[in-house]
Protein backbone atom coordinates (compact mmCIF):
# COMPACT_ATOMS: atom_id res chain seq x y z
CA UNK A 1 0.00 0.00 0.00
CA UNK A 2 2.86 2.36 0.90
CA UNK A 3 4.43 1.11 -2.39
CA UNK A 4 1.36 2.46 -3.99
CA UNK A 5 1.14 5.61 -2.44
CA UNK A 6 4.45 6.59 -2.89
CA UNK A 7 4.66 5.78 -6.78
CA UNK A 8 1.69 7.84 -7.58
CA UNK A 9 3.55 11.27 -6.85
CA UNK A 10 6.74 9.90 -8.23
CA UNK A 11 4.53 9.25 -11.47
CA UNK A 12 3.37 12.00 -11.65
CA UNK A 13 6.66 14.42 -11.58
CA UNK A 14 7.67 12.11 -13.97
CA UNK A 15 5.10 13.27 -16.02
CA UNK A 16 5.91 16.72 -15.73
CA UNK A 17 9.89 16.16 -16.15
CA UNK A 18 9.14 14.34 -19.50
CA UNK A 19 6.96 17.49 -20.63
CA UNK A 20 9.38 19.76 -19.83
CA UNK A 21 12.28 18.09 -21.39
CA UNK A 22 10.27 17.11 -24.31
CA UNK A 23 9.30 20.42 -25.30
CA UNK A 24 13.12 21.29 -24.86
CA UNK A 25 14.13 18.78 -27.62
CA UNK A 26 10.84 19.87 -29.60
CA UNK A 27 11.91 23.49 -29.48
CA UNK A 28 15.61 22.65 -30.77
CA UNK A 29 14.64 20.25 -33.52
CA UNK A 30 11.87 22.37 -35.02
CA UNK A 31 14.37 25.77 -35.16
CA UNK A 32 16.95 22.95 -37.04
CA UNK A 33 14.40 22.71 -39.39
CA UNK A 34 11.85 25.85 -39.61
CA UNK A 35 15.18 28.38 -40.55
CA UNK A 36 16.27 25.97 -43.49
CA UNK A 37 13.21 26.39 -44.96
CA UNK A 38 12.68 29.66 -45.12
CA UNK A 39 16.21 30.78 -46.39
CA UNK A 40 15.24 31.74 -49.48
CA UNK A 41 13.36 34.34 -48.04
CA UNK A 42 15.46 35.61 -46.08
CA UNK A 43 18.13 36.01 -48.90
CA UNK A 44 15.36 38.89 -49.96
CA UNK A 45 14.16 39.97 -46.75
CA UNK A 46 18.07 40.76 -45.80
CA UNK A 47 19.46 41.69 -49.18
CA UNK A 48 22.52 39.05 -48.67
CA UNK A 49 23.63 36.48 -50.88
CA UNK A 50 23.42 32.73 -50.99
CA UNK A 51 26.52 32.28 -49.63
CA UNK A 52 25.66 34.76 -46.57
CA UNK A 53 22.45 33.35 -45.87
CA UNK A 54 23.99 29.91 -45.00
CA UNK A 55 25.96 30.50 -42.51
CA UNK A 56 22.66 31.23 -40.47
CA UNK A 57 22.03 27.59 -41.02
CA UNK A 58 25.98 25.98 -40.38
CA UNK A 59 26.97 28.29 -37.37
CA UNK A 60 24.17 27.11 -35.76
CA UNK A 61 25.02 23.21 -36.34
CA UNK A 62 28.41 23.54 -36.15
CA UNK A 63 28.94 25.78 -32.86
CA UNK A 64 25.84 22.91 -31.37
CA UNK A 65 28.10 20.17 -32.42
CA UNK A 66 31.42 21.59 -30.73
CA UNK A 67 29.35 22.01 -27.60
CA UNK A 68 27.61 19.31 -27.01
CA UNK A 69 30.67 17.23 -25.71
CA UNK A 70 31.62 19.95 -23.12
CA UNK A 71 28.37 20.88 -21.68
CA UNK A 72 27.60 17.13 -21.46
CA UNK A 73 30.48 16.93 -18.79
CA UNK A 74 29.73 20.13 -17.48
CA UNK A 75 26.37 19.37 -16.42
CA UNK A 76 28.10 16.09 -14.59
CA UNK A 77 30.22 18.23 -12.60
CA UNK A 78 27.91 21.22 -11.96
CA UNK A 79 24.64 19.54 -12.17
CA UNK A 80 22.27 18.92 -15.27
CA UNK A 81 19.23 20.82 -13.89
CA UNK A 82 21.70 23.68 -13.16
CA UNK A 83 23.18 23.56 -17.27
CA UNK A 84 19.79 22.79 -18.61
CA UNK A 85 17.82 25.73 -17.11
CA UNK A 86 21.20 27.89 -17.83
CA UNK A 87 20.53 26.27 -21.03
CA UNK A 88 17.08 26.92 -21.74
CA UNK A 89 16.84 30.77 -20.56
CA UNK A 90 19.81 31.41 -22.93
CA UNK A 91 17.56 30.06 -25.88
CA UNK A 92 15.01 31.89 -25.09
CA UNK A 93 16.35 35.27 -25.13
CA UNK A 94 18.74 34.14 -27.84
CA UNK A 95 15.87 33.43 -29.61
CA UNK A 96 14.54 36.99 -29.24
CA UNK A 97 17.81 38.15 -30.32
CA UNK A 98 17.26 36.64 -33.76
CA UNK A 99 13.91 38.24 -34.32
CA UNK A 100 15.35 41.67 -33.53
CA UNK A 101 18.29 41.02 -35.80
CA UNK A 102 18.70 44.16 -38.36
CA UNK A 103 21.02 42.30 -40.80
CA UNK A 104 22.46 38.83 -41.56
CA UNK A 105 25.55 39.56 -39.61
CA UNK A 106 23.51 40.46 -36.71
CA UNK A 107 21.33 37.15 -37.37
CA UNK A 108 24.31 34.75 -38.05
CA UNK A 109 25.42 36.19 -34.31
CA UNK A 110 22.34 35.61 -32.70
CA UNK A 111 21.89 31.75 -34.01
CA UNK A 112 25.22 30.87 -32.21
CA UNK A 113 24.19 32.14 -29.51
CA UNK A 114 21.38 30.20 -29.76
CA UNK A 115 23.20 27.19 -30.39
CA UNK A 116 24.96 27.93 -27.19
CA UNK A 117 21.80 27.62 -25.42
CA UNK A 118 20.74 24.83 -27.58
CA UNK A 119 23.50 22.60 -26.81
CA UNK A 120 23.28 22.83 -22.77
CA UNK A 121 19.66 21.47 -23.45
CA UNK A 122 20.28 18.41 -25.73
CA UNK A 123 23.73 17.76 -23.86
CA UNK A 124 21.78 17.30 -20.47
CA UNK A 125 18.20 16.40 -21.52
CA UNK A 126 18.57 12.25 -22.15
CA UNK A 127 21.00 12.72 -18.50
CA UNK A 128 17.89 14.11 -16.80
CA UNK A 129 15.39 11.46 -18.17
CA UNK A 130 17.89 8.81 -17.29
CA UNK A 131 18.21 9.91 -13.64
CA UNK A 132 14.85 10.91 -13.28
CA UNK A 133 13.31 7.43 -14.47
CA UNK A 134 14.00 3.65 -13.28
CA UNK A 135 16.23 1.55 -15.83
CA UNK A 136 13.24 -0.56 -16.53
CA UNK A 137 11.63 2.58 -18.19
CA UNK A 138 14.54 4.32 -19.79
CA UNK A 139 13.53 2.68 -22.80
CA UNK A 140 10.29 4.22 -23.25
CA UNK A 141 10.77 7.38 -22.00
CA UNK A 142 13.59 8.01 -24.50
CA UNK A 143 11.38 6.89 -27.25
CA UNK A 144 8.72 9.21 -26.18
CA UNK A 145 11.47 12.36 -26.52
CA UNK A 146 12.62 10.85 -29.46
CA UNK A 147 8.76 11.30 -30.81
CA UNK A 148 9.33 14.95 -30.02
CA UNK A 149 12.42 15.49 -32.22
CA UNK A 150 10.41 14.18 -34.97
CA UNK A 151 7.11 16.10 -34.50
CA UNK A 152 9.59 19.05 -34.35
CA UNK A 153 10.99 18.31 -37.50
CA UNK A 154 7.93 17.37 -39.56
CA UNK A 155 6.17 20.88 -37.91
CA UNK A 156 9.27 22.73 -38.62
CA UNK A 157 9.26 23.91 -42.54
CA UNK A 158 5.34 23.78 -42.85
CA UNK A 159 4.90 26.31 -39.60
CA UNK A 160 7.79 28.30 -40.43
CA UNK A 161 6.56 29.10 -44.41
CA UNK A 162 2.79 29.87 -42.80
CA UNK A 163 4.52 31.94 -40.27
CA UNK A 164 6.90 33.40 -42.47
CA UNK A 165 3.88 33.70 -45.31
CA UNK A 166 1.58 35.22 -42.46
CA UNK A 167 3.41 37.17 -39.54
CA UNK A 168 6.72 38.01 -41.16
CA UNK A 169 10.03 35.67 -40.61
CA UNK A 170 10.26 37.50 -37.45
CA UNK A 171 8.20 35.63 -35.74
CA UNK A 172 9.22 32.11 -36.42
CA UNK A 173 12.06 33.46 -33.94
CA UNK A 174 9.32 35.22 -31.40
CA UNK A 175 7.01 32.06 -31.56
CA UNK A 176 10.18 30.62 -28.94
CA UNK A 177 9.60 33.30 -25.87
CA UNK A 178 5.74 32.04 -24.78
CA UNK A 179 6.73 28.38 -25.67
CA UNK A 180 9.84 28.80 -23.93
CA UNK A 181 9.02 30.58 -21.12
CA UNK A 182 6.17 27.80 -20.11
CA UNK A 183 9.17 25.02 -21.06
CA UNK A 184 11.61 27.02 -18.64
CA UNK A 185 8.78 27.42 -15.84
CA UNK A 186 7.95 23.84 -15.93
CA UNK A 187 11.65 22.65 -16.03
CA UNK A 188 12.61 24.80 -13.02
CA UNK A 189 10.06 23.67 -10.74
CA UNK A 190 9.71 19.95 -11.99
CA UNK A 191 13.25 18.49 -12.95
CA UNK A 192 14.37 17.27 -9.52
CA UNK A 193 17.42 19.22 -8.61
CA UNK A 194 20.54 16.91 -8.68
CA UNK A 195 23.22 16.73 -7.13
CA UNK A 196 26.23 16.92 -9.39
CA UNK A 197 27.44 13.21 -9.89
CA UNK A 198 31.15 14.40 -10.31
CA UNK A 199 31.58 16.89 -7.94
CA UNK A 200 34.72 18.17 -6.88
CA UNK A 201 36.16 17.26 -10.30
CA UNK A 202 37.67 19.84 -11.86
CA UNK A 203 36.16 20.81 -15.45
CA UNK A 204 38.67 20.74 -18.73
CA UNK A 205 38.87 24.15 -20.05
CA UNK A 206 41.49 22.96 -22.69
CA UNK A 207 39.72 19.88 -23.94
CA UNK A 208 36.63 21.57 -24.38
CA UNK A 209 38.41 24.67 -26.63
CA UNK A 210 40.82 22.07 -28.50
CA UNK A 211 38.04 19.83 -29.16
CA UNK A 212 35.47 22.87 -30.50
CA UNK A 213 38.42 23.51 -32.69
CA UNK A 214 39.22 20.64 -34.14
CA UNK A 215 35.45 19.04 -34.62
CA UNK A 216 34.25 22.71 -36.25
CA UNK A 217 37.42 22.36 -38.41
CA UNK A 218 36.57 19.11 -39.70
CA UNK A 219 32.89 19.12 -39.92
CA UNK A 220 33.12 22.62 -41.77
CA UNK A 221 35.98 20.89 -43.91
CA UNK A 222 33.51 17.81 -44.82
CA UNK A 223 30.63 19.87 -45.29
CA UNK A 224 32.33 22.30 -47.88
CA UNK A 225 34.48 19.91 -49.58
CA UNK A 226 32.17 19.11 -52.41
CA UNK A 227 31.46 22.93 -53.45
CA UNK A 228 34.93 24.43 -52.46
CA UNK A 229 37.03 21.21 -53.87
CA UNK A 230 38.34 18.74 -51.95
CA UNK A 231 41.84 20.00 -53.50
CA UNK A 232 41.63 23.38 -52.46
CA UNK A 233 44.00 25.05 -50.00
CA UNK A 234 40.91 26.10 -47.79
CA UNK A 235 39.59 22.16 -47.75
CA UNK A 236 43.80 20.67 -47.02
CA UNK A 237 44.16 23.53 -44.41
CA UNK A 238 40.58 22.94 -42.47
CA UNK A 239 41.48 18.92 -42.55
CA UNK A 240 45.20 19.34 -41.89
CA UNK A 241 44.01 21.54 -38.42
CA UNK A 242 41.55 19.26 -37.35
CA UNK A 243 43.98 16.72 -37.24
CA UNK A 244 46.46 18.33 -35.50
CA UNK A 245 44.28 19.55 -33.16
CA UNK A 246 41.99 16.88 -32.45
CA UNK A 247 44.91 14.54 -32.14
CA UNK A 248 46.38 17.10 -29.16
CA UNK A 249 43.09 16.60 -28.01
CA UNK A 250 42.94 13.29 -27.47
CA UNK A 251 46.51 13.02 -26.20
CA UNK A 252 45.55 15.45 -23.38
CA UNK A 253 42.61 13.56 -22.85
CA UNK A 254 44.36 10.46 -22.11
CA UNK A 255 46.82 11.99 -19.66
CA UNK A 256 43.98 13.79 -17.33
CA UNK A 257 42.44 12.25 -13.94
CA UNK A 258 39.13 14.26 -15.11
CA UNK A 259 38.99 14.50 -18.77
CA UNK A 260 36.23 16.26 -20.55
CA UNK A 261 35.59 12.98 -22.60
CA UNK A 262 36.45 9.73 -20.30
CA UNK A 263 37.76 7.25 -23.38
CA UNK A 264 37.18 4.13 -20.45
CA UNK A 265 33.44 4.80 -21.28
CA UNK A 266 34.52 3.21 -24.54
CA UNK A 267 36.21 -0.12 -23.46
CA UNK A 268 32.75 -1.40 -22.39
CA UNK A 269 31.30 -3.00 -25.62
CA UNK A 270 28.01 -2.39 -25.22
CA UNK A 271 28.87 1.59 -25.10
CA UNK A 272 31.01 1.48 -27.53
CA UNK A 273 28.71 -0.64 -30.41
CA UNK A 274 26.07 1.60 -29.72
CA UNK A 275 27.78 5.07 -29.95
CA UNK A 276 29.36 3.50 -33.34
CA UNK A 277 25.82 2.87 -34.63
CA UNK A 278 24.19 5.70 -33.49
CA UNK A 279 26.85 7.40 -35.91
CA UNK A 280 26.31 5.34 -38.94
CA UNK A 281 23.06 5.78 -38.46
CA UNK A 282 22.53 9.44 -38.43
CA UNK A 283 24.76 9.17 -41.40
CA UNK A 284 22.60 7.13 -43.16
CA UNK A 285 19.53 9.38 -42.38
CA UNK A 286 20.83 12.66 -43.17
CA UNK A 287 22.07 11.30 -46.61
CA UNK A 288 18.57 10.20 -47.54
CA UNK A 289 17.59 13.46 -46.43
CA UNK A 290 19.62 15.24 -48.41
CA UNK A 291 19.32 12.92 -52.05
CA UNK A 292 15.88 12.61 -52.15
CA UNK A 293 15.22 16.42 -52.55
CA UNK A 294 16.97 16.38 -55.58
CA UNK A 295 15.31 13.06 -57.32
CA UNK A 296 12.08 14.66 -56.15
CA UNK A 297 12.48 18.00 -57.51
CA UNK A 298 14.62 17.65 -60.30
CA UNK A 299 14.51 14.56 -61.82
CA UNK A 300 10.65 14.40 -61.23
CA UNK A 301 9.70 17.96 -61.88
CA UNK A 302 7.62 17.97 -58.16
CA UNK A 303 6.25 21.16 -56.80
CA UNK A 304 8.44 22.12 -53.08
CA UNK A 305 5.03 21.35 -51.81
CA UNK A 306 4.16 18.08 -52.75
CA UNK A 307 7.90 17.10 -52.23
CA UNK A 308 7.46 18.27 -48.78
CA UNK A 309 4.34 16.31 -48.26
CA UNK A 310 5.90 12.92 -49.63
CA UNK A 311 9.23 13.52 -47.49
CA UNK A 312 6.86 13.64 -44.42
CA UNK A 313 6.47 9.80 -44.76
CA UNK A 314 9.90 8.67 -42.79
CA UNK A 315 9.84 11.35 -39.84
CA UNK A 316 6.11 10.59 -39.36
CA UNK A 317 6.54 6.61 -39.25
CA UNK A 318 9.63 7.29 -37.55
CA UNK A 319 7.22 9.57 -34.38
CA UNK A 320 5.11 6.29 -34.38
CA UNK A 321 7.66 3.69 -34.11
CA UNK A 322 10.46 5.23 -31.59
CA UNK A 323 8.02 5.42 -28.59
CA UNK A 324 6.88 1.53 -29.19
CA UNK A 325 10.40 0.33 -29.93
CA UNK A 326 11.63 1.98 -26.31
CA UNK A 327 8.77 -0.20 -24.82
CA UNK A 328 9.97 -3.50 -26.26
CA UNK A 329 13.36 -2.79 -25.68
CA UNK A 330 12.44 -2.56 -21.80
CA UNK A 331 11.02 -5.72 -21.88
CA UNK A 332 13.37 -7.62 -24.29
CA UNK A 333 16.63 -5.84 -24.27
CA UNK A 334 17.83 -3.05 -26.82
CA UNK A 335 20.25 -5.56 -28.74
CA UNK A 336 17.34 -7.00 -31.24
CA UNK A 337 15.60 -3.80 -32.24
CA UNK A 338 18.43 -1.96 -32.76
CA UNK A 339 19.58 -5.10 -34.95
CA UNK A 340 16.33 -5.21 -36.36
CA UNK A 341 15.74 -1.84 -37.39
CA UNK A 342 18.96 -1.14 -38.71
CA UNK A 343 18.21 -4.13 -41.10
CA UNK A 344 15.08 -2.34 -41.54
CA UNK A 345 16.51 0.89 -42.59
CA UNK A 346 18.80 -0.80 -44.97
CA UNK A 347 16.35 -2.41 -46.89
CA UNK A 348 14.37 0.94 -47.37
CA UNK A 349 17.66 2.70 -48.13
CA UNK A 350 18.43 -0.13 -50.79
CA UNK A 351 14.56 0.11 -52.42
CA UNK A 352 14.60 4.05 -52.86
CA UNK A 353 18.13 3.21 -54.48
CA UNK A 354 16.48 1.39 -57.11
CA UNK A 355 14.31 4.58 -58.41
CA UNK A 356 14.11 5.67 -62.12
CA UNK A 357 12.97 8.53 -63.60
CA UNK A 358 9.34 7.13 -63.73
CA UNK A 359 9.38 5.30 -60.62
CA UNK A 360 5.02 5.47 -59.38
CA UNK A 361 5.59 8.05 -56.35
CA UNK A 362 4.01 5.43 -54.22
CA UNK A 363 7.08 3.61 -54.37
CA UNK A 364 8.71 6.12 -53.07
CA UNK A 365 6.11 6.71 -50.11
CA UNK A 366 6.29 2.71 -49.44
CA UNK A 367 10.25 3.23 -49.46
CA UNK A 368 10.33 5.90 -47.29
CA UNK A 369 8.11 4.45 -44.98
CA UNK A 370 10.19 1.53 -44.92
CA UNK A 371 13.48 3.61 -43.54
CA UNK A 372 10.93 5.65 -41.31
CA UNK A 373 10.26 2.19 -39.08
CA UNK A 374 13.99 1.04 -39.42
CA UNK A 375 15.27 4.25 -38.00
CA UNK A 376 12.69 4.49 -35.74
CA UNK A 377 13.01 0.96 -34.14
CA UNK A 378 16.65 1.85 -33.63
CA UNK A 379 17.14 4.92 -32.06
CA UNK A 380 14.99 4.57 -29.08
CA UNK A 381 16.95 1.37 -27.81
CA UNK A 382 20.24 2.16 -28.98
CA UNK A 383 20.03 5.28 -27.17
CA UNK A 384 19.04 3.26 -24.01
CA UNK A 385 21.58 0.71 -24.12
CA UNK A 386 24.37 3.60 -24.61
CA UNK A 387 22.78 5.62 -21.47
CA UNK A 388 22.87 2.37 -19.51
CA UNK A 389 26.10 1.24 -20.40
CA UNK A 390 27.61 4.49 -18.59
CA UNK A 391 28.29 5.31 -14.66
CA UNK A 392 26.24 7.47 -13.19
CA UNK A 393 28.85 10.04 -12.75
CA UNK A 394 29.63 9.88 -16.59
CA UNK A 395 26.04 10.27 -17.55
CA UNK A 396 26.68 13.41 -18.86
CA UNK A 397 29.46 13.00 -20.91
CA UNK A 398 27.48 9.91 -22.07
CA UNK A 399 24.39 12.11 -23.01
CA UNK A 400 26.79 14.34 -24.94
CA UNK A 401 28.51 11.59 -26.78
CA UNK A 402 25.26 10.77 -27.94
CA UNK A 403 23.78 14.02 -28.77
CA UNK A 404 27.27 14.78 -30.71
CA UNK A 405 27.28 11.57 -32.86
CA UNK A 406 23.71 12.73 -33.98
CA UNK A 407 25.12 16.27 -35.48
CA UNK A 408 28.24 14.83 -36.42
CA UNK A 409 26.27 12.42 -38.31
CA UNK A 410 23.88 14.93 -39.57
CA UNK A 411 27.02 17.01 -41.20
CA UNK A 412 28.82 13.64 -42.28
CA UNK A 413 26.30 12.40 -44.06
CA UNK A 414 25.65 15.44 -46.15
CA UNK A 415 29.46 15.57 -47.25
CA UNK A 416 29.36 12.18 -47.94
CA UNK A 417 25.95 12.03 -50.08
CA UNK A 418 26.97 15.13 -51.41
CA UNK A 419 30.44 14.36 -52.43
CA UNK A 420 29.04 10.85 -54.00
CA UNK A 421 26.42 13.07 -55.72
CA UNK A 422 28.68 15.52 -57.71
CA UNK A 423 30.98 12.53 -58.43
CA UNK A 424 28.43 10.67 -60.53
CA UNK A 425 26.97 13.23 -62.19
CA UNK A 426 30.30 14.79 -63.15
CA UNK A 427 31.21 11.46 -65.11
CA UNK A 428 27.67 11.67 -66.86
CA UNK A 429 27.74 13.04 -70.56
CA UNK A 430 23.91 14.70 -69.24
CA UNK A 431 24.33 15.76 -65.87
CA UNK A 432 20.84 17.56 -65.71
CA UNK A 433 19.49 14.42 -67.36
CA UNK A 434 16.74 13.18 -65.18
CA UNK A 435 18.42 9.43 -65.56
CA UNK A 436 21.56 11.06 -64.38
CA UNK A 437 19.75 12.65 -61.25
CA UNK A 438 18.62 9.32 -60.54
CA UNK A 439 21.46 7.39 -61.02
CA UNK A 440 23.65 9.79 -58.80
CA UNK A 441 21.36 9.55 -56.33
CA UNK A 442 20.79 5.62 -56.21
CA UNK A 443 24.70 5.48 -55.69
CA UNK A 444 24.39 7.49 -52.30
CA UNK A 445 21.88 5.83 -51.43
CA UNK A 446 23.31 2.22 -52.02
CA UNK A 447 26.18 3.50 -49.97
CA UNK A 448 23.89 4.80 -47.46
CA UNK A 449 22.49 1.29 -47.36
CA UNK A 450 26.10 -0.38 -46.87
CA UNK A 451 26.59 1.74 -44.01
CA UNK A 452 23.66 0.74 -42.21
CA UNK A 453 24.36 -3.36 -42.76
CA UNK A 454 26.99 -2.13 -40.96
CA UNK A 455 25.35 -0.50 -38.36
CA UNK A 456 23.51 -2.98 -37.53
CA UNK A 457 26.24 -5.52 -37.63
CA UNK A 458 27.98 -3.40 -34.77
CA UNK A 459 24.64 -2.95 -32.64
CA UNK A 460 24.94 -6.55 -33.00
CA UNK A 461 28.17 -6.55 -30.70
CA UNK A 462 26.91 -5.60 -27.34
CA UNK A 463 25.48 -6.98 -24.18
CA UNK A 464 22.38 -8.67 -24.97
CA UNK A 465 20.35 -6.64 -22.46
CA UNK A 466 21.35 -2.64 -21.02
CA UNK A 467 22.86 -2.49 -17.54
CA UNK A 468 21.03 0.22 -15.28
CA UNK A 469 22.46 3.89 -14.87
CA UNK A 470 24.12 4.18 -12.08
CA UNK A 471 26.12 1.63 -11.69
Amino acid sequence: MADSTTRAPEERSGRWVLLAVGMGTFMSALDGSVVTAILPLLRAELRTDVAAIQWVVTVYLLTVSGLLLGFGRLGDVRGHKRVYVLGFAGFVASSVLCGLAPGVGALITARALQAVGAAMLLSNSAAILTGSFPPERRGRVLGLQAMMTYLGLILGPSLGGWLAQHLGWRSIFYMNLPVGLLALGLSSRFVPRDAPAARGEPFDRAGAVLFLAGLVALLLGLNRGHEWGWGSPGIVGLLAFAAVVLSAFFALQRRLRAPMLDLSLFGHVTFRAASAAALLSYICIYSLVFLLPFYLLQARGLAPAQAGLLLTAQPVVMMVAAPLSGALSDRIGSRWPAVVGMAVLACGLLLLSRLGPSTPLGHVAVGLAVCGLGAGLFIAPNNSAMLGAAPRHRQGIASGVLATSRYVGMMLGVGLAGAIFTTVLAGHAEPDSAEALARAVGRGLQVASALAVLGGLTASARARRPEGAGR
